[in-house]
């Protein structure tokens, strides 16, 4: 009797540590719509590959909440990005802009991929020019002949 009434506050425990306090919504729906509508194009800086609308993290509820207050004071969209840009660094943005210390990220993986398949041919063609192009010499081919007709001893 005493394992189960364990096992049960120890689930209740578990249940209470899991629930959290609902995020409060902003006063009106377009302003929920435009928060939304942000906050999905900026990338939460705790789980890094995970929208800041998407996001559980505590950093993601203060910046939403700086996003409600923003757009409460009147701010336009380009402006809330720009706030966000300056402070977290373009970083932040799904889609950074294209700029010189951004050409790494946009054509990195691509560069990477193009000097991968160029490495991984040459290296192929290397591999069968020096498989075809060089024959036995004379010694060698009398070599390998004695090799393969060598019988085993008899037991």
């Amino acid at each position: 009797m005493r394992l189960w009434l364990m096992l049960f506050l120890l689930a209740l425990s578990a249940v209470s540590l899991q629930a959290r306090e609902a995020a409060p919504l902003a006063q009106d729906e377009a302003t929920e719509k435009r928060l939304v509508a942000i906050s999905s194009e900026l990338r939460c800086l705790v789980c890094q590959n995970e929208s800041l609308s998407g996001s559980h993290a505590d950093l993601a509820n203060d910046l939403r909440r700086e996003i409600r207050t923003l757009i409460q004071e009147g701010k336009s969209d380009a402006e809330i990005m720009d706030f966000m840009v300056s402070r977290y660094g373009d970083f932040v943005r799904y889609r950074p802009p294209l700029k010189g210390t951004t050409l790494l990220l946009w054509f990195g993986p691509g560069l990477l991929l193009v000097g991968g398949l160029v490495t991984l041919v040459l290296y192929l063609r290397r591999r069968n020019k020096a498989i075809n192009d060089s024959p036995l010499s004379a010694e060698e081919q009398q070599q390998a002949e004695r090799l393969l007709n060598v019988k085993e001893p008899q037991k």
